[in-house]
């Protein structure tokens, strides 16, 4: 069943986050990086598993890449909360990284779950050398200038352009900001089995992008104690969303559209990509 799974993953995940950080000097950072590093969702880590369970990897085996696609992610969130940024204040139901200690605290925080997630990449138990740089150079394209670097800039810039983003705008903006990062993790397996991308590839697409619909549909609809973090910014800000251009109908309509496709991308992996099957429709059913 994919939320015991899901559960599963999660506490495996953390117990290798949390050695991970166990691992680092003792310093001001470690308590932060701990703290960062706790509850979500994890299903960037439960995609890089699952991508490489089809392909025959196992846990163990490809537990760093899911850690480290998760230590990367809470870097872009602390980065993401603070006052230059997006300026939140509760982040899985917690203050925030920048509220618990400072501004400074929180740069350094997200500067060292950065390099943490390369590191991560980098364990030999990941396979051979090669596959490793392969997923090191997946994981900075992701994360960099042409992927969720990109898509934050955009996002920044969007709050004070003239006119609102159109729907072509917002979609290639998410597809940075949001997607990049899911498609990576969909890779990871393929990646570190050297085998064809493409269908993952397909389906992280249709996942990533139904992702971010869902959470402005929650921004709309959703519950703070449910989502951990504050709801009704976007529209407060005026900011053009998926919701403001589609209406909430459309917007439903659109994910779920997206989530068919996401399912009919991995058929050629038959049973081995049931469970990805199941997190594309917990995508859009999720409450946080």
């Amino acid at each position: 069943m994919f939320e015991t799974r899901l559960k599963e993953v999660q506490r495996s995940v953390q117990v290798a986050l949390d050695a991970a950080v166990a691992r680092q000097p003792e310093g001001p950072l470690r308590a932060p990086m701990h703290y960062a590093l706790q509850g979500g969702k994890r299903l960037r880590a439960f995609l890089a598993l699952e991508s490489a369970a089809i392909f025959g990897i196992p846990e163990a085996q490809a537990m760093p890449a899911a850690a480290a696609v998760e230590a990367l992610h809470a870097y872009s969130l602390v980065h993401d909360d603070l006052p230059c940024m997006d300026d939140d204040d509760l982040r899985r139901g917690q203050p925030t990284v920048h509220v618990k200690w400072d501004d400074a605290t929180a740069v350094l925080t997200g500067d060292v779950l950065q390099t943490l997630a390369f590191e991560l990449c980098a364990d030999p138990i990941l396979g051979a050398a090669d596959r490793r740089i392969a997923l090191v150079t997946a994981l900075a394209k992701a994360s960099g200038a042409a992927g969720m670097g990109h898509g934050q800039a955009l996002d920044i810039a969007a709050e004070t352009a003239p006119e609102p983003l159109t729907l072509d705008q917002i979609i290639a903006l998410q597809a940075g900001k949001t997607g990049a990062l899911i498609s990576f993790a969909t890779r990871a397996g393929a990646i570190l089995a050297g085998e064809d991308q493409n269908p993952l590839q397909a389906y992280a697409e249709a996942v990533g992008l139904a992702f971010q619909i869902h959470d402005d549909i929650l921004d709309v609809t959703g519950d703070e104690a449910a989502t951990g973090k504050r709801v009704g910014k976007d529209s407060e800000a005026g900011k053009a969303t998926f919701v403001s251009l589609l209406g909430l109908d459309g917007a439903r309509a659109r994910a779920d559209a997206l989530i068919q496709d996401a399912i009919d991308a991995v058929s050629p992996y038959a049973e081995k990509a049931e469970n990805l099957r199941a997190a594309a429709r917990f995508v859009i059913s999720r409450e946080m």
